[in-house]
């Protein structure tokens, strides 16, 4: 009895691995799919209905499913309601903005490919808390290493810089 208890947890788990890995692919457990049958609470109450299923079955010596079935039932519900607001959650959760080119201006970083006169070099700044490599120009020659401060984006990937002191 225990094994037919394991396989049903085992499906709960093959349902929510397959959504998280191929659902946006082929629209399988659509993630704004809610309420008490969304598939994370699916997939929770099956996996938690199996495995609770199965320990009570190993532990109780039970001939008969109907207390693994009971014990898998007072398991499962908490879970597809936990798994139902853990997905809302995750779906309702608040990040912060996509930088833009506007956020580059008045960054300062450093001078990683030199910057000849009248044309490009390379900078490295911080963007949103990431090393971002810019294509740079400025009025005169910066050498590498010198630090920069950004006072024009002119494209997503290019700025005009100005030399500012250590």
């Amino acid at each position: 009895m225990e094994t037919t208890f394991l396989i049903i947890g085992g499906v709960g788990v093959a349902v929510l691995a397959l959504s998280l890995l191929i659902g946006d692919l082929l629209h399988f457990g659509h993630p704004d799919a809610d309420g008490p049958f969304s598939l994370p609470a699916v997939a929770g109450f099956i996996g938690a209905f199996g495995f609770a299923g199965a320990a009570v079955g190993a532990l109780t010596g039970s001939d008969g499913p109907l207390v693994p079935a009971v014990a898998g039932l007072v398991a499962a519900l908490p879970t597809a309601w936990i798994a139902t607001r853990l997905a809302r959650m995750a779906i309702n959760m608040r990040t912060d903005a996509t930088p833009t080119q506007r956020d580059m201006i008045g960054t300062t970083g450093v001078v990683v490919t030199p910057i000849l006169s009248n044309g490009f070099g390379e900078v490295r700044i911080s963007l949103g808390g990431q090393p971002v490599k810019l294509n740079a120009r400025a009025d005169r020659p910066i050498p590498l290493g010198a630090r920069v401060l950004v006072v024009q984006a002119t494209s997503p990937t290019s700025v005009i810089v100005e030399e500012t002191p250590l």
